[in-house]
């Protein structure tokens, strides 16, 4: 058991496996020690650098939720995955572990014999699929084995097909440079993307905005979002009134709270984009052997933080957008008598920006707003559609916050609640005829949707 315990241990750490990853990759590649040594340490360093940074922003959005709440007097469900994960370990623990090292397994096997190459790097991302999976699989009445093969399977088909699904975007956003969206709000990125599509136009970039000499500051990417994460968090402030910003602030004025809040956030986000470099930097070069050697054509799939540097100014811009799209859909939701989806600050700042990155890739700074405003109504109605089918889970004050939570948890839920278990055995016969099928159509080994070499 000591050993099942310190191998679930490794498998949530995504820096871990980043570094393994450049580890078999360098072997492979036949690099001398000290350039495995440092090829090695260098991406886990680099994302332990990025989660520092996330941990930063995380730590700062709390309050300011907490405000809004206050300040706006919302009461409702506000979607958070770690907080609905932690919930679920006392309930579905062993399920949850087992589900998870299935599925890295299916995802490995996936990526060497079927045409999706895509080995799904973000580990915690994973972890919070095979529990939500539990979770509706349990619920449909699997249990044991079965329950736990099923899931490995789901988890490891979606990590390998979800990156395929808008991997052309994703080659919009990068300029084709090698990697993959390896986190699970990736069809509402895609969708963002389309819309970004039909309203916009890529050459209008965000990156591109004309600024007056006298505002040039606000092309340092730390300036701007200090000043706009400054802004917001004194609205919320005065909103929420002095008394209570004081039992959040420990003693501390509440305005210069609100200021200081604002800047550490910018710091946050700062030091992500310097871990996100110094990941890029190794891993790549490191994965060719694991291209070349383990597993032909393998691409990486990248947590969604690790495409900030691409569109610095569409974080922003994302972030704002998918916001008030959040709000708009809690006032839908209770128009309509549904839960109330409160307005989680984490998931519509990660999966807010990162949608407004890819709607700029396709329509620019208008692609990136309205991408993102989507991708903010998207995030509000899944999780709301998601409580009823996740069983004990469902009866919690917090649920699953990204996109693909939603949908692969409405779907098999709804197939359980008509059909049973023969909803979920349906399901992994279509999985296994989406993963199967391109074998017999795609010539060569192309990878899906990636561009052909020159």
């Amino acid at each position: 058991m000591e050993v099942l315990e310190f191998l679930r241990d490794v498998l949530q750490q995504p820096a871990l496996l980043i570094g393994m990853v450049s580890l078999v990759g360098l072997v492979a590649l036949g690099k001398p020690f000290h350039k495995v040594m440092t090829g090695t340490l260098k991406p886990i360093m680099g994302y332990l650098m990025l989660s520092a940074g996330a941990g930063v922003i995380c730590e700062n959005l709390a309050p300011l939720g907490s405000m809004i709440e206050k300040g706006f007097s919302i009461t409702g469900v506000v979607p958070n995955n770690e907080a609905i994960v932690s919930v679920a370990q006392d309930i579905l623990g062993v399920e949850t572990m087992s589900i998870l090292v299935v599925g890295l397994v299916m995802n490995l096997l996936i990526a060497r014999f079927t045409k999706f190459k895509y080995v799904f790097l973000t580990g915690h991302h994973s972890f919070f699929m095979a529990c939500l999976l539990s979770a509706v699989l349990g619920t449909a009445g699997l249990s044991g084995v079965e329950l736990i093969l099923c899931g490995g399977f789901f988890l490891g088909a979606w990590s390998a097909i979800s990156p395929a699904i808008g991997q052309k975007y994703t080659n919009k956003v990068t300029d084709g440079d090698g990697i993959a969206m390896g986190h699970f709000g990736s069809l509402a990125y895609y969708i963002s993307a389309w819309v970004g599509s039909k309203v916009g136009k890529p050459e209008e970039s965000t990156e591109k905005i004309e600024i007056p000499e006298k505002w040039g500051f606000l092309r340092d990417t730390t300036i701007s979002t200090g000043i706009t994460m400054m802004f917001f968090f004194m609205v919320a402030a005065v909103a929420a009134g002095p008394e209570y910003v004081y039992t959040l602030s420990g003693g501390m004025s509440p305005y210069l709270f609100a200021i200081m809040a604002g800047l550490k956030f910018a710091v946050g986000v700062t030091v992500v984009y310097s871990g996100v470099r110094m990941i890029l930097g190794d891993l790549i070069p490191a994965f060719e052997g694991i291209a070349t050697k383990v597993i032909p054509n393998a691409v990486p799939a990248v947590d969604c933080a690790v495409f900030f540097t691409y569109a610095p100014t569409a974080v922003v811009i994302g972030f704002v957008a998918s916001f008030i799209g959040g709000v708009i859909g809690m006032l839908i939701l209770g128009m309509v008598g549904g839960v109330l989806i409160i307005p989680g600050m984490v998931p519509h700042f990660f999966c807010g920006a990162t949608a407004g990155i890819f709607g700029n890739a396709t329509g620019g700074r208008r692609g990136a707003t309205i991408g993102a405003f989507v991708n903010g109504l998207l995030i509000s109605f899944a999780p709301a559609l998601l409580l009823p089918v996740l069983g004990n889970l469902g009866f919690q004050n917090t649920t699953f916050g990204d996109f693909d939570f939603g949908v692969l948890g409405i779907i098999l839920g709804s197939l359980a609640n008509s059909f049973g278990s023969l909803g979920i055995f349906g399901a992994i016969a279509v999985f296994l005829l989406v993963l199967i099928i391109p074998s017999f159509v795609c010539s060569g080994s192309k990878v899906i949707n990636q561009p052909d070499e020159d």
